[in-house]
């Protein structure tokens, strides 16, 4: 059930995405907050409601949460055809970027001046991070005033915990999020009884066995990032260790220096910071390579926002789903907030 007639047309909302991915600098943190004021706040298009629930669930999945997020927008009023559409809308343009970047690596061996930009886009986006995260804050948590925290005093306990514990960790413990919901809801709206279906997990098939001969290569970064976007939870901050274990430690594809150089690549481009998979692929195996790479990271990432999707919603008006959700989303701003902390100490650091 939709709660709402939408009060936008389709295309709106795709040209929406297409300009958020040529124009969204700050990695995850930044476009949720972009997100959150063009779409919420200015153009009340998507309710505030809606918006929390698919931050929440785009925060249970694994993979890219920015991307996540706008694809279950695009499913609020227009369904798969909207996730479709506003996905690949918010992708390409920061896929064109990473390719034509990878195009002038090669040609010149490498960009100098690229870390030169990066280090100072990275500080100039820290003050836009910290902006975005404190409305998530005003809206999701509470206000700051000792009223308001007395009464929201367990979100903010939440918040507090899961911002120090990815400050101290530089990870994201998905763990952590649904133990804050769970305890929420056990304390603010127990409910009657607890019955729980799992859904089978989907098991993503890919033609990993038909790679094998000069294609070998393509078959290895198939899988590879595969198992990036399906098993990485968290911002787009937390998929560089897995991606430096995979690309430069076990598959050898580039050495240390390129690996950062990509990094900056998916930091001064605007879009998903993920998007830096694009980068890596065309490095190790040209545009065959970039693409591959992009659609195996992203593929696992729409399928796990659009099938529980339209469960999501019905079962998100249920008040002890509700807390569930609040104490998730407390616990994810907090960590959001903590993300913020760890990207300042690795852009500035002189």
């Amino acid at each position: 059930t939709v709660h709402t007639e939408p009060t936008y047309s389709l295309r709106q909302l795709v040209m929406y995405f297409l300009k958020l991915g040529f124009t969204g600098f700050g990695g995850p943190v930044a476009l949720v907050g972009y997100m959150h004021r063009d779409l919420v706040e200015q153009r009340k298009w998507i309710m505030e409601e809606d918006f929390k629930e698919g931050l929440a669930l785009a925060q249970l999945a694994p993979g890219p949460l920015a991307a996540q997020l706008c694809i279950y927008l695009g499913f609020v009023h227009y369904r798969v055809w909207g996730s479709n559409l506003v996905g690949i809308a918010f992708v390409i343009p920061s896929f064109i970027m990473v390719v034509g970047i990878g195009i002038a690596y090669k040609l010149f061996g490498g960009l100098p001046w690229m870390q030169a930009v990066f280090y100072g886009v990275g500080a100039a986006v820290i003050g836009i991070i910290a902006m975005s995260a404190y409305k998530l804050t005003l809206k999701s948590v509470s206000k700051f005033n000792m009223q308001a925290i007395k009464e929201k005093w367990l979100l903010w306990l939440f918040y507090v915990v899961a911002l120090v514990i990815t400050a101290v960790t530089q990870t994201e413990e998905v763990l952590l999020f649904v133990a804050a919901g769970l305890l929420y809801m056990i304390i603010k709206a127990p409910p009657q009884w607890v019955k729980k279906s799992s859904a089978a997990n989907g098991i993503l098939l890919t033609g990993i066995g038909f790679w094998n001969f000069e294609w070998d290569t393509l078959g290895q970064i198939a899988w590879f990032f595969t198992k990036a976007g399906a098993f990485v939870f968290g911002s787009g901050l937390a998929i560089v260790p897995f991606l430096h274990g995979g690309v430069v430690t076990e598959y050898h594809w580039l050495d240390e220096h390129q690996f950062v150089d990509a990094v900056a690549v998916a930091m001064i481009t605007p879009g998903p910071v993920v998007i830096t998979v694009g980068f890596i692929g065309y490095l190790v195996a040209g545009f065959p390579g970039a693409c591959v790479a992009a659609l195996a990271t992203f593929l696992p990432c729409y399928l796990f926002t659009v099938i529980p999707a339209p469960y999501f919603k019905k079962i998100a008006k249920n008040k002890s789903i509700k807390a569930f959700v609040d104490g998730i989303t407390a616990a994810v701003i907090g960590a959001l907030v903590g993300a913020v902390v760890v990207i300042a100490m690795r852009s500035v650091v002189d």
